[in-house]
Formats: C-alpha cells, structure tokens, sequence
C-alpha cells in the first residue's frame, strides 16, 4: 500500500492547533490562544469588495497581482518608510502572509539547504522550510534586561556552508518585540557576510506602541536593504486591517526573486481572490484612521492585561512593544502544552502554549489580546485564579507535567 511522502509525514501538528481542536469540542470557551482580532473586517472595505464583484472583479488576475494592487502598495511603501520599489517586476501579491512565506522559502531552499530561525515565533516559517525537504536550525532570542535581543554569536555558530536563509519576524509574534533600527543593520550585515537570503516577516509593521503617534509603522528591513540584496519583507492585510479571512498578503524583494515568486504563484494559488485584492486596494487609501483607532485600542488592551498578568504569582513579563501578544514566563514551567490543556479543560480559558513558538518558548504562554474586555477579564481572573490555587511548582504527576 502506498505511503505518505516521509518529508510530509515529518512535518510537525501546530501544538496551537492542537489545543484549539480541544476548544472547539467545548461550549462557552474564552478563545485566546488564536491571533485575530474579534473585530469585524471595517465597512467600508466590506463595501469596497462587494463593488468590486458587481464591477467584474470575479476573474482570474495576473500571478503577481493586479497592477493597481501593486502600484498602491509602492506608493505605501515610499510614503511610509521613504523607500521606492518598482511596482511591477519587485512587488508580489501573494494569498496572505502564510503564503508569502511558503513563496519565498521555496524560492530560497533546496532539499538539504539549512535555514536559521530566530525563536521563539509563529511555527508556520519553520514548517515551510521542513515542507521544503530542508533543514531548521532555530536559535533562541535572550532576554537580557527585560528586553528580548539577538544572540549574534548563536547565529554565528548556527551557519554551515548548507545555510542559506535567515527568517527573523519584527514585531514579533508571540514576543511582541520590535527590532531596532541597529538591530536590522546587523541582521542585514550578517545576511551579506554569509551569503544568505534575509526574510523579515513584517506582518504586524502597523501594530506599534513605542512610535511617536498610534499608527505608526515600524522600520522595513527594506529601508536599509539596496534592491540587490539578498532581502525579502513578507507582509499582509490580515491584522492591521482585520481581514483574515480575506486572505491578501504580499512580498517586495529582488527582482529575480519576485519574477520567479509570481511564477510559482501559479502552481500555489494561481493567485489572490481579484474582489480581495480591489477592497486591499481601498484598505490602502481610507485605511489610516482606521490603524489608529485599532492601534489605540490595542494598547489599552495591552496595559490591562500586563498589570492583572504582572499581579500573579510566579510571572514574568517583558513588556512587548508591537503586536497584539503578551508572553509571560511562569517560574517552574516545564511543559506550556500540559498547563495550556489543563487550564483550558478546568477553566474554559484557551491560551497558546510556549512550546508552540520553537527553541525558547517553553516555560512560557501566549495570550492574544485583540479580543474585546468582556473575554479578557474573565479569562485573566481565571487564570488568576487557576495559578493562585494550583501553583506551577505543586504541579507534578498526571495533569500538567505530561505531554
């Protein structure tokens, strides 16, 4: 009987995945493990969409995406970071941030090639390169001084002459930490000393707290990166936007890379819904006020759960400065995935585990605090509670201290 493809069969289950199967065969649970915002897609790119359709938006477009698409996104690009890329041969529309990613990887690895990870970070990067037949070598991010940072030295010693792609993700999803623009220039000088591809997954660009103003973006690596580098932004309109479920995201990278990224497009996803690609387009243009608003929102939402998290006993919390996550470490930690099922099966609050997130993400948990307050209070009194009563260092035998 034939069987499954081993490079298949060894790519991991999301473990978020894996506790969100537990949630969704149970009533009333406090979903916080997932990172969407609960807020509706906004009205008028729900509009912009459905006029889309009744123009004719409902046909095949080009790989790439359409023009205006891309055009719009240049001239984003250029007013928000003073960077200019050519719309038609550096920009790619791909469907979403996930498949910016898988784009980009499988323009980069081949069977055997080797690709470093900064971790802790969504698991979907490193998955790709293992879908590629190609190798992870993850390296932890140190926490030193209460700010997450960038372990040269492990980098260094991660490269092998195999490497050929450095994914890194700012801000970062679970840490909520935010390169700096040193960080990036070093970062880019070891991608050109190594020879390596330098993929930034910039999806949360828009969702930033240390900004001068709500609404501000973060740094693009492409603002110290030239067009010939070796450098790639993955981007998308899933988060700042809150369209998920519309599934647009895009790439800017070197031309060799974007002509043969659109190519693939065709044999991935021929490419974005063209009614999608119109409302990103509408995103773009009456969109700003909207960012601000969501990004106000959110930092509320930040500082209320940082406070009630930073009350429990036996957690720590470095403050996050872009995102939409908090990851609190618990003293005595040892399996996130355990506590995660145990907390959610007695309390009905769904948290992501750290182990989820790769090399350093155990001992920690992932809450998502997009949701709105009447979620997050109880879910935070909850586990308040569920900590207090039950504290992590008496958790041993059946229950947390399983896998």
């Amino acid at each position: 009987m034939p069987t499954l493809a081993p490079s298949a069969a060894a790519v991991p289950y999301s473990r978020i995945r894996e506790l969100a199967e537990i949630a969704m065969g149970m009533d009333g649970v406090l979903r916080l493990y997932f990172g969407e915002s609960n807020l509706p897609t906004p009205a008028f790119i729900q509009d912009a969409a459905s006029a889309a359709m009744r123009n004719g938006f409902t046909y095949y477009t080009e790989n790439a995406g359409l023009p205006s698409l891309r055009r719009a996104l240049a001239s984003y690009y250029e007013r928000m970071h003073n960077v200019r890329r050519d719309p038609a041969t550096e920009i790619v529309i791909t469907t979403s941030g996930v498949q910016a990613l898988n784009v980009g990887i499988r323009c980069t690895l081949d069977p055997g090639d080797e690709a470093i990870v900064l971790t802790p970070a969504w698991p979907n990067g490193s998955a790709i390169v293992q879908m590629c037949n190609a190798k992870v070598k993850q390296v932890a991010q140190p926490l030193i001084d209460g700010r997450y940072g960038i372990d040269f030295a492990a980098l260094e010693a991660a490269v092998t002459p195999r490497t050929r792609l450095l994914l890194y993700t700012s801000p970062s999803n679970p840490l909520g930490w935010v390169a700096t623009e040193d960080d990036q220039r070093a970062l880019l000088d070891f991608a050109r000393r190594h020879n390596l591809w330098l993929m930034a997954d910039e999806v949360y660009e828009r969702l930033y707290f240390s900004g001068p103003r709500d609404g501000a973006v973060v740094p693009s690596i492409l603002r110290f990166a030239t067009p010939d580098d070796a450098a790639i932004a993955v981007q998308s309109f899933s988060k700042s936007y809150c369209m998920t479920g519309w599934r647009v995201g895009w790439i800017v990278t070197r031309k060799d890379m974007a002509a043969r990224a659109g190519q693939l497009n065709e044999f991935i996803i021929s490419h974005a819904p063209s009614f999608s690609q119109r409302a990103a387009e509408t995103a773009l243009a009456e969109g700003e006020p909207f960012i601000q608003e969501l990004v106000a929102r959110l930092r509320a939402n930040r500082d209320f759960c940082a406070q009630a998290l930073r009350e429990m006993p036996g957690v720590t919390l470095p403050k996050p400065d872009g995102a939409f996550y908090l990851f609190p470490h618990l003293d005595g930690l040892t399996d996130s995935f355990g506590f995660c099922r145990d907390l959610l099966l007695e309390t009905k609050v769904g948290l992501a585990p750290g182990v989820a997130f790769g090399e350093g993400g155990e001992g920690s948990i992932r809450l998502c605090y997009a949701a709105e307050r009447a979620i997050m209070e109880p879910a935070l009194e909850r586990l308040g509670r569920f900590l207090r009563e039950r504290p992590v260092t008496d958790r041993t035998g059946p229950g947390l201290n399983r896998q």
